[in-house]
């Protein structure tokens, strides 16, 4: 018996993976418990295990006394003396316990306890095993739908793909393969929760990857991406190498490795784009394959506007806005998106509205215009500091033109909502 519970706990310990130690002190706790439950839990025991023999000793410890009130705890001298000659008044004395009086109890607990602790081992090597995955590529299967959304079979455990991760109009089966991104491991009672995504844009850097050596190997970087999942992606991309095209790399020969990401996508649009230090030529860039004749930016509210020929507007805003509306994404920069002639003509209103300020002529007024000054409210809303210093005027003439700008558009307002009035009268 000693010898088969020795091969039982090489057994598990080599099929399951889990600490000889760990088995070992399951089974003395569950002895341990058993004996308790049997004789008492003010005993005090101990249970040793003979590695070489497989054996299980069970020690029951009584303090040496000379009158025994607890029979459980305490033996007296005389009796401690038959079984330890050398035993003197206060020492603890082990007697040993007759294993076989609980032992189907002790086997029962040992059972559970071994069984609850290869759980717990089990689920503690899988949270070793994934968290250090938490965003990387994984692949697994299907192995069923349910509320909380797909549950993927990663092979020794589950993870699971929420409705919010899943990319719109995706559908999968059990049995079916899938590859998502680990987004979060976490460690639960029950064991680790993986949660994984499809829709994250760290997913679409990661199949890139995985598919363009120069990319793995840092050559060429993905400095932005924006993305739509199951639509449309941009990614910007740049290389460090001077002889190596970042947009050619990541295209492929043929388009190869980038359709193998749009497959593996389910057909989602990605347009690649050369990154640009120049906010001016990278917004260009995004807003391809749009032209773009200009580009006006203010750097203090983070926004641009950008003009287009006629012709190229629904090319530059996309179907339904989502062109221009991954490029802002992409920059981080808010874009407005005009036609030239839409912009001449603002431009006109703007400049007839500078020369309508008291005091301006066309040279002052094509002096504010030159200076980014495109109309009368502009001029009203600046701060005087400012405006001095992208205009050089003097503060008393600066100062002039604001509150002469103010004032226009002030009395306009003021018509404005008296003229019904006025008119009524």
């Amino acid at each position: 018996m000693n010898l088969e519970l020795r091969r039982i706990i090489d057994q598990v310990s080599r099929d399951k993976g889990i600490d000889k130690d760990l088995l070992v002190t399951a089974i003395k706790d569950a002895v341990r418990s058993a004996a308790k439950k049997r004789f008492g839990t003010k005993l005090e025991i101990e249970v040793t295990y003979q590695e070489e023999t497989g054996a299980i000793e069970v020690f029951q410890f009584k303090e040496v006394v000379t009158e025994v009130t607890d029979a459980t705890r305490e033996i007296n001298l005389h009796e401690a003396r038959e079984l330890d000659p050398d035993c003197e008044l206060g020492d603890f004395l082990g007697i040993k316990m007759d294993a076989t009086a609980f032992g189907r109890i002790a086997a029962q607990s040992a059972k559970q306890v071994i069984m609850q602790r290869m759980k717990d081992a089990e689920r503690d090597q899988v949270f070793e095993e994934y968290k250090d995955r938490k965003g990387d590529t994984i692949n697994g299967i299907v192995q069923r739908l349910d509320s909380e959304g797909i549950i993927v079979n990663l092979g020794r455990t589950e993870a699971l793909l929420p409705p919010p991760e899943q990319v719109p109009r995706e559908i999968y089966h059990k049995g079916e393969r899938i590859r998502a991104y680990v987004l979060d491991v976490k460690k639960q009672g029950r064991g680790p929760q993986i949660i994984l995504s499809r829709t994250h844009p760290q997913f679409l850097v990661e199949l890139f990857k995985n598919e363009v050596p120069e990319i793995a190997d840092g050559t060429v970087q993905i400095l932005a991406v924006a993305r739509e999942p199951g639509s449309r992606a941009k990614i910007a991309v740049a290389s460090r190498d001077a002889d190596v095209d970042p947009v050619g790399a990541c295209v492929g020969l043929k388009g190869s490795r980038v359709q193998n990401i749009v497959q593996e996508l389910r057909g989602e649009k990605i347009d690649i784009i050369p990154w640009k230090p120049d906010e001016a030529m990278f917004a260009t860039n995004a807003l391809a394959p749009a032209e773009v004749s200009r580009i006006i930016l203010n750097t203090a509210g983070h926004s641009m506007e950008v003009i287009v020929p006629d012709d190229q507007l629904s090319l530059a805003i996309g179907k339904r806005g989502q062109n221009v509306r991954l490029a802002s994404k992409l920059l981080g920069w808010k874009i407005d998106v005009k036609t030239e002639s839409k912009y001449s003509k603002s431009l006109k209103e703007g400049y007839l509205s500078l020369l309508r300020i008291p005091g301006v002529g066309e040279i002052t007024a094509s002096i504010l215009h030159d200076h980014g000054y495109t109309s009368a409210r502009e001029v009203a809303e600046s701060k005087l500091e400012d405006f001095m210093q992208h205009t050089g005027l003097s503060e008393k003439k600066a100062a002039g033109l604001i509150a002469a700008a103010q004032e226009m558009l002030g009395q306009r307002k003021t018509e404005a909502e008296e003229g019904p009035e006025a008119e009524t009268a």
